[in-house]
């Protein structure tokens, strides 16, 4: 069971404009106050507001930003990095790759956007909202109390002796804490600190567990632990500060 949010009485934390539907899509509520089609010139510490994009778009159209395809795009890339993180090709078989993997490029090439455009951080219908820098997670609850995820490293996130590595993990928490931060306040928060411990091996091809929480907060200071289970085995734990950007803070 996720423990809920403990304020401090000096700082408490305030009730959260922004929550996790049933659709797994970050919502802002009434008390949100903002242009809901920001373009880049409006964002809050460097960032555009994601929520916000996600309406935006989602109140835009009914098709999908980067199309009906685009998961299955996705998921042919991690292949890639699959394959590639293990391969042994011949001299013979490696020319052709390259040969195949320019003209795929020079194709990709055309349909390159700016980071605001890009669908591969707002696809919330797919793992990790689309982005292939990220281990591919999916949420299953989330709110002001804590976030609930799964997590599946694959071969591309190989440590070694079967075990994912310790970056990975590392990089699968900073990004649901930082979803977590971002529903305990309503605000936009940036990684000031993340301290893993690492209890035990961390296997592939595994549907892991992730429950994380905001634990407190101090001003504009934002404490956040998670934890990575299989089953009920712990095998990492983290401990994160984030940081409540001003408008306009990078």
């Amino acid at each position: 069971m996720m423990i809920g949010i403990e304020p401090n009485r000096e700082a408490p934390i305030p009730r959260a404009n922004a929550q996790l539907g049933n659709d797994n899509v970050l919502h802002m509520d009434e008390n949100h106050v903002g242009d809901p089609r920001p373009d880049q010139t409006q964002h809050e510490g460097g960032f555009r507001p994601m929520a916000e994009l996600i309406e935006a778009r989602a109140s835009e159209s009914d098709t999908l930003v980067g199309g009906p395809h685009y998961g299955e795009f996705i998921e042919q890339v991690r292949e890639l990095m699959d394959r590639a993180r293990l391969a042994n090709p011949s001299d013979e078989l490696a020319k052709e790759t390259i040969v195949a993997l320019e003209q795929l490029n020079a194709r990709l090439d055309e349909a390159v956007v700016d980071e605001w455009s890009s669908p591969s951080w707002t696809r919330t219908d797919l793992p990790a909202r689309g982005n292939i820098t990220l281990p591919p997670y999916t949420v299953v609850s989330g709110g002001r109390d804590g976030v609930t995820a799964t997590v599946t490293f694959r071969t591309f996130h190989l440590g070694g002796n079967q075990a994912a590595h310790g970056g990975h993990i590392s990089l699968a928490f900073d990004d649901i804490l930082g979803m977590t931060a971002a529903l305990a306040t309503g605000a936009v928060t940036r990684t000031a600190s993340l301290t893993v411990d690492y209890r035990s091996v961390t296997p592939l091809e595994r549907e892991l567990t992730v429950r994380a929480r905001a634990e407190r907060r101090d001003g504009r200071k934002v404490y956040l632990k998670a934890t990575l289970h299989d089953g009920d085995r712990l095998c990492a734990e983290a401990n994160g500060l984030f940081i409540v950007l001003k408008p306009g803070q990078p």
